[in-house]
């Protein structure tokens, strides 16, 4: 089929997940069939339920665990999204301080020792999944963008998480983009090949011992057994003593989690290998990971064999939380991202595209971690990461595992996993409020100022993001 794309520079680009494009993926596993006992069940094969799965086998090597994926291992977000490694457990300080100010100096601890915990598992290991501890820097367009990024530095230094305001007078020595006036560089931020370390992940688990399911969709859950959760599959069950819910995004198996998050699409593009004299040509000689600091904001980062990937900007919601796999590629939405990298660095007016593709995040009004449980404590969840999970899920394992086994740990006392988040309304209502709230965020790029309708959705702790 000849391609859509109204910008040249995409014409070739391929519909599929650079990184799942690009790996080297083993054959699937076969699905369940027939039934089998677990001491803990895991259902979900992306982030949140490898390392929950991991995290189970290393407490106690001898527990039976088990974990049913309906797809492929890391077929969903963890294997397209950008591969950026926040230490930020709350969606980045200033949400986590706005919701949570008492407890504001703990969940940066906490963030930052997970990643480092993250770094050094993957070390452990033999993960080879291109893991670069390389800072990020936020780039501003705007002059508020620019207080709010020097604002931004100064507290989150004083909070335990150091960050650095880059000047309009310093700023050549970061970018040479003539769309950017100032920035903040974190250097506790690191870059990942998202689906590499899925794979790597996946290998370390079956090396442990996991019996893991693929093509094993769980198709509803049994808790009359007090001494056992059966969850069901089409060729099968599973007879778990604890189980673990890790779908995110998906259709909960819990009806209470209908709507703790809703299904917002995000998108990205990947160039062909740039040059090093390219590189130097906009002024991106180091490794770390880029983004600019609008509500409608973009990522980049470079991959290890030099190409860019540039994604964001858009975020979709479609009416009734509409899941399906063609709504992953939105070709006004590419051509938006591909006319938006040129316009930031015209020097690549050259440069084309070889991948397109979209993924779908689990949004919630607060933008982060939810966790909770079920069924006197047998059954626990975690979900609403909001396109910041890839080192957060590894957190949220630990939480999860707290909580099946009873303990009250500095994890599970925090107040962000024993309040729960105000839910999303249901249909029509909630349609409209995301795009109104949409509006008013661009609005927000553009003029500095939050309105009304905003300020009113900050008293109620209700967002929208991805």
């Amino acid at each position: 089929m000849p391609s859509s794309a109204t910008i040249p520079g995409l014409q070739q680009a391929r519909p599929v997940p650079f990184w799942i494009d690009h790996a080297q993926a083993p054959a699937r596993l076969p699905g369940l069939r027939g039934t089998v006992e677990a001491d803990l069940l895991v259902v979900g094969g992306g982030y949140t339920g490898l390392w929950t799965a991991l995290l189970a086998k290393e407490a106690d090597p001898d527990a039976r665990v088990v974990l049913l994926e309906a797809d492929g291992l890391g077929a969903a977000a963890s294997g397209r999204n950008g591969g950026f490694c926040s230490p930020s457990l709350t969606h980045g300080f200033a949400n986590g301080i706005e919701r949570w100010p008492a407890e504001i100096d703990t969940l940066v601890r906490l963030g930052i020792e997970n990643l480092y915990e993250m770094q050094a598992t993957l070390e452990r290991y033999g993960i080879e999944a291109d893991f670069v501890m390389a800072g990020k820097v936020a780039f501003a367009r705007t002059p508020w963008e620019a207080a709010g990024l020097e604002e931004a530095a100064r507290a989150s230094t004083a909070h335990g998480d150091p960050a650095h305001f880059i000047s309009a007078a310093e700023i050549g020595r970061w970018t040479t983009s003539g769309s950017y006036i100032a920035g903040m560089h974190s250097p506790n931020y690191a870059l990942v090949d998202p689906y590499k370390l899925v794979l790597g992940l996946r290998r370390v688990c079956l090396e442990l011992g996991v019996q893991i399911y693929e093509d094993s969709a769980a198709l509803g859950l049994d808790t009359g057994d007090r001494t056992r959760v059966i969850v069901r599959t089409a060729g099968g069950s599973v007879r778990a003593a604890r189980v673990a819910l890790a779908t995110n995004v998906f259709q909960p198996l819990l009806r209470r989690l209908s709507l703790v998050t809703i299904p917002v699409y995000d998108y990205a593009i990947m160039t062909e290998p740039l040059s090093e004299a390219e590189f130097a040509d906009i002024g991106w000689t180091g490794d770390f990971g880029l983004t600019d600091a609008g509500n409608q904001f973009h990522y980049y980062r470079k991959t290890h064999d030099g190409r860019i990937l540039w994604g964001g900007y858009d975020a979709i919601y479609h009416y009734g939380s509409a899941r399906d796999e063609s709504k992953t590629q939105r070709q006004e939405t590419f051509d938006k991202l591909a006319a938006q990298f040129y316009e930031t660095y015209p020097q690549l007016a050259h440069v084309r595209f070889s991948h397109q593709w979209g993924g779908v995040v689990d949004s919630s009004t607060r933008f982060c971690l939810t966790a909770g449980t079920a069924a006197n404590g047998r059954i626990a969840y975690a979900l609403g990461f909001t396109g910041l999970g890839v080192t957060a899920t590894r957190f949220a394992a630990q939480v999860m595992l707290d909580l099946l086994a009873g303990r009250s740990t500095e994890r599970t006392r925090l107040t962000m996993i024993s309040r729960k988040p105000v839910p999303f309304p249901p249909e029509p209502v909630r349609y409209v409020g995301v795009q109104i709230t949409r509006w008013s965020m661009a609005r927000q790029d553009e003029t500095g100022r939050r309105n009304l309708w905003l300020r009113v959705m900050d008293a109620l702790g209700l967002g929208f993001d991805s």
